[in-house]
């Protein structure tokens, strides 16, 4: 559904995007992530044809966003970060205002204004001016407005940004509803939202793709995979001994208190059946036993740093 081949964006002699290649198929949602500076904003413009890339092409459903681009505006939705409304208009008005805007004739604005207005939980200030609404609500008029053409693609760029916790949790039952009938592509600095909401993951940074992948795989490919945290409670040296021979075991960390010996341990296998019968073997206690697998923000930050470790 969306298709971008070696696509570049230079101003002047800064390279914003340098020579990115990726898709997203349909009814996939997406994310697409990077640092402040990263190129994701400018990629984002350029898939919603606000700027034309310098190289390369981007096709949105079988459409060029450079020469056909009123074709490319009719089957995406897009929600930029900060969204540009009228504050004077009342949510109702402007909404008609927008479906005209769309070429939806009357019946068809009304009917699209109906059906938005009860996905983005808008009924209860369906008459009030803009201007007197939450910046969470606002970002649902916003979000309105981009369905309200029933579009192929949504571009979401942080569509949860003033939300509370509810409504976060509501936005992301939504995301995954729409993508029933839209494929998503989702830009979000709130990473436990992406990774909850998101099936694959790409990130960006320097403008070139440096990770793609769904949050597990990324997660997994974390330095020291995962790490597993023991207590058991026996002879400091021998339980540090045996449970550093357990095949898996890459490194290991202890500190000891009130007899109990604490133990972070880096491995590639999960190794916790095995402390569990050396416990019962030697007649020493377990109080703790969990595997801690690394977050899709220790992927993150790991790539971005080694990225820029590898630039300088």
């Amino acid at each position: 559904m969306i298709e971008v081949r070696q696509l570049s964006k230079h101003y002047g002699t800064r390279k914003a995007v340098d020579n990115i290649s990726f898709t997203v198929g349909e009814g996939e949602i997406v994310g697409f992530l990077g640092p402040n500076g990263a190129g994701k904003t400018t990629t984002i413009r350029v898939l919603t044809c606000f700027h034309p890339a310098t190289s390369g092409t981007a096709r949105i459903a079988g459409h060029d966003v450079l020469s056909q681009s009123l074709a490319v505006r009719r089957v995406i939705g897009y929600l930029p970060e900060s969204v540009p409304l009228y504050p004077e208009m009342r949510v109702r008005e402007y909404l008609r205002f927008r479906g005209r805007l769309k070429g939806l004739d009357r019946a068809a604005r009304e009917a699209a204004i109906a059906r938005v207005v009860e996905r983005c939980w808008l009924n209860d200030v369906i008459g009030r001016p803009i201007g007197q609404l939450s910046k969470g609500y606002r970002q649902r008029v916003g979000l309105a407005d981009a369905l309200l053409h029933n579009p192929k693609v949504l571009i979401l760029d942080e569509p949860t940004v003033g939300l509370d916790p509810r409504q976060i949790r509501e936005t992301r039952s939504l995301i995954k509803e729409l993508a029933k009938d839209h494929t998503v592509m989702l830009s979000s600095h709130i990473l436990h939202e992406v990774e909850a909401t998101c099936e694959r993951t790409i990130i960006i940074n320097n403008g070139r793709i440096v990770a793609s992948g769904s949050p597990h795989e990324l997660r997994e490919r974390v330095s020291g995979e995962s790490k597993l945290i023991a207590e058991v409670k026996g002879p400091h040296d021998d339980v540090v001994a045996s449970v550093r021979k357990l095949n898996g075991v890459t490194d290991l960390r202890s500190e000891t208190q009130n007899g109990w010996v604490r133990l972070t341990l880096a491995t590639s296998a999960d190794v916790r059946e095995s402390i569990f019968k050396l416990s019962t073997e030697r007649g020493w206690s377990v109080r703790e036993l969990r595997r801690d697998i690394a977050s899709l923000e220790d992927y993150f930050v790991k790539i971005v740093a080694g990225t820029r470790d590898a630039s300088e």
